[in-house]
């Protein structure tokens, strides 16, 4: 227990260090990719010579991406608001983001278009790819298979971190070495070469990654740092988090053969994975109770489980809640919490044009009962539902009306893969193949098989349903822009998008504007002039 109370220590530290630097230093004045040293743990003299030193740098380059993601909620106000389900209670500026006004002037607004955040941890990553195998001739513990690995995660938390950067800016420059000096003024680099270059890392990745950490895997068997599977699960990446983020790079570059061969091999291999991680070889769709209250301890929003295939935790167990960072700060009121409104919260009309199926585990009317579902909505009959979807609270910890968090920010699960599989096969036109996939999958929530005689059997139609419950199914899990975006793409809608100083536009004509992306705050373009502004928000 010494050694993982040691692992939690350091992660615990590592995360709130970076949390508080990057939290505190929002304004991107200076031309340091970081004015402290945070992700380092030890003098940079000391640093590189011990096993204890790889296990403490290689959570930090988890740690800072993890702040990157999480801090102002930066996940979520950039994935669920733009045209998406949520509506704003009282925050000017959260409006302003569901309003389209990305450029107004906000300070939750300027700090999260500051895209140095992520740059510390691509900077981290490049660090450790570069330093690291220095321990390896000091430590005989730290052997070169452990530090082949460990660089395979680095590569992995870097290309993670360019494909989320490319997905918000669209060309962003594009670094693969560390700077601890000055931080090199270099323009935006194409957002396809940085994609070519995310994806190129995560395939020579998953050739060395595990399916596991800590158990019988044949690439990396025995203990990790001391700790088996259980201390590792949905903490760090393994080869089936390559597959996912590859996947998705392909989806969003519209290349759905690669989209589809990738999600199928996590779909495929999870039975593998999961008898690494658990013992338990079946792949196993979450019912609802287990998504949405924990039970038998699976959902991914609530422990590092197995369940969690991408994400990061916030383990109250571990010391890792906190009073900011997750959803719950914002959508989340009495009774869950002592707040009397929530700040955002999704209507009644919307969850009643969104959620259609009378048999639908997730919200419906239950006759049995006489009252509505609360798996995903608490109170529908006032004004303002709560969204009680995620609700991992540890008020019994707090003083006053003080509430910490614990729910792990999810970026992908086997529920989405499989309906990011079904999209995949609906682009390619393999419309039977997405029918069958995303029945397999909404049976599960108890909703109606979709009959193509009944429900359509074009393309369109097909991909209409597929969204939609991509829509129900993630709803406040940070998808629904990025999907509105893929969904405009395949389909090609000829219709008004948006409205921009009273000029009508298409989808084609938003996208081509750069209108899909934010802009780059102010700050970035002050401290490196070879930085334009996106075209869209100029």
């Amino acid at each position: 227990m010494n050694n993982y109370k040691n692992i939690l220590w350091h992660y615990k530290n590592t995360v709130l260090a970076t949390l508080v630097v990057v939290l505190s230093t929002g304004n991107f004045s200076c031309k340091k990719i970081e004015d402290v040293e945070s992700n380092r743990l030890a003098s940079e003299a000391n640093n590189w010579k011990k096993y204890e030193d790889a296990r403490a740098n290689l959570l930090s380059v988890y740690g800072l991406l993890r702040s990157a993601t999480v801090s102002d909620n930066t996940h979520w106000l950039m994935g669920d608001l733009r045209q998406g389900d949520f509506k704003i209670t009282n925050r000017a500026d959260l409006k302003a983001i569901v309003d389209g006004q990305l450029n107004a002037q906000f300070p939750v607004i300027n700090r999260i278009t500051n895209w140095r955040r992520f740059y510390a941890a691509i900077n981290a990553a490049s660090l450790f790819i570069e330093r690291s195998k220095e321990i390896v001739g000091l430590d005989p513990r730290y052997t070169q298979v452990q530090n082949n690995v460990e660089v395979a995660q680095a590569r992995m938390v870097r290309a993670m971190a360019y494909f989320y950067m490319v997905r918000i800016w669209g060309d962003v420059p594009l670094l693969t070495t560390s700077h601890d000096g000055d931080f090199i003024q270099v323009p935006r680099t194409n957002k396809d070469i940085v994609l070519q270059f995310a994806t190129s890392e995560l395939l020579n990745a998953a050739e060395i990654v595990p399916f596991a950490y800590g158990g019988t895997d044949p690439i990396f068997p025995g203990t990790y740092y001391g700790q088996s599977t259980a201390a590792w699960v949905g903490t760090i990446f393994t080869r089936l988090s390559a597959y996912i983020l590859l996947a998705h790079i392909s989806a969003w570059q519209g290349n759905y053969l690669d989209a589809s061969r990738y999600s199928k091999f996590v779909i495929d291999n999870y039975p593998t994975a999961n008898a690494r991680s658990t013992g338990a070889a079946n792949i196993v769709l979450l019912s609802i109770d287990a998504l949405t209250e924990n039970l038998n301890y699976y959902s991914p929003f609530a422990f590092k489980r197995s369940t969690l295939l991408i994400g990061f935790p916030f383990e109250y167990g571990t010391g890792l809640a906190t009073a900011d960072g997750h959803l719950e700060q914002l959508t989340l009121a009495a009774p869950y919490i002592p707040k009397t409104r929530p700040e955002m919260f999704v209507s009644k009309d919307t969850i009643l044009k969104a959620f259609t199926d009378p048999g639908d585990l997730r919200f419906s009317f239950d006759t049995k009962t006489n009252t509505y579902r609360k798996n995903y909505f608490t109170n529908f009959s006032s004004e303002e539902p709560v969204f009680s979807k995620i609700k991992v609270v540890y008020p019994s910890a707090t003083s006053g009306n003080t509430v910490l968090f614990a729910s792990s920010l999810v970026f992908s699960r086997l529920e989405e893969m499989i309906l990011l599989y079904a999209e995949a096969n609906a682009a390619l036109g393999n419309l039977a193949q997405a029918v069958s996939v995303l029945n397999s999958y909404t049976e599960n929530r108890g909703t109606t098989k979709y009959d193509p005689l009944v429900n359509g059997s074009s393309q369109i139609a097909v991909l209409k349903a597929i969204f939609a419950e991509r829509r129900r199914e993630l709803m406040g899990e940070g998808w629904r822009w990025y999907d509105l975006v893929r969904y405009n793409r395949i389909v090609k809608a000829p219709g008004i998008f948006i409205v921009k100083n009273g000029q009508p536009l298409t989808f084609r004509q938003f996208e081509e504007a750069g209108g899909i992306y934010w802009p780059v705050s102010q700050d970035v373009i002050n401290a490196n002039p070879k930085i334009t502004q996106n075209p869209y928000w100029k």
